[in-house]
């Protein structure tokens, strides 16, 4: 017979200290959307193959819809919620993405923002070949991607410009 038993879960998600109850089966897009109201991170196949449910944990890109929130306890998460640094201002990369038109619908945006996130956290002047890698785990149907290589290589450039000697990327944990 299956646990059903829930479990205390505490994990930092965008810089913030949060616990919620679940599940040992639970995973964790259900726990960000559900016990924590992060609805910002979507769910699209349940399979881990289009990219919709990615988020950082503790620092590096995750399939929520295969990570079991249990799994994540004790981690630093970041969702798409924690990339824009007030309520009134949107990141950098964000911010490429409204001025580039790198989004239509936007059910894929915030998963491919998070695994951008990653890349130019770890690269800050990436070329257009790394950024379209990054790209090849996510699935859009309404875009061509050309809009959304523009945006993260502008993103990139805004980034380096602002960034001090010697700062690291912000999302890591």
């Amino acid at each position: 017979m299956a646990d059903r038993n829930p479990r205390l879960v505490r994990m930092q998600v965008n810089g913030q200290p949060r616990e919620g109850m679940a599940e040992p089966r639970l995973n964790l897009a259900d726990f960000l959307r559900g016990e924590l109201k992060l609805t910002g991170t979507h769910v699209g196949c349940e399979h881990g193959v289009c990219g919709a449910c990615t988020v950082l944990v503790d620092g590096l890109s995750a399939r929520s819809c295969l990570m079991l929130a249990v799994q994540a306890d004790g981690c630093c998460v970041g969702t798409v919620e924690g990339l824009a640094p007030s309520e009134e201002a949107l990141g950098p990369l964000q911010q490429a993405f409204h001025e580039l038109h790198a989004l239509q619908c936007g059910y894929c945006t915030p998963g491919i923002l998070m695994s951008l996130t990653e890349l130019l956290d770890s690269n800050p002047d990436p070329d257009e070949e790394q950024v379209r890698d990054v790209l090849s785990g996510h699935l859009c149907r309404c875009t061509g991607y050309q809009n959304i290589v523009a945006a993260a290589l502008r993103a990139a450039r805004v980034m380096r410009e602002a960034r001090q000697p010697g700062e690291g990327g912000r999302h890591a944990c």
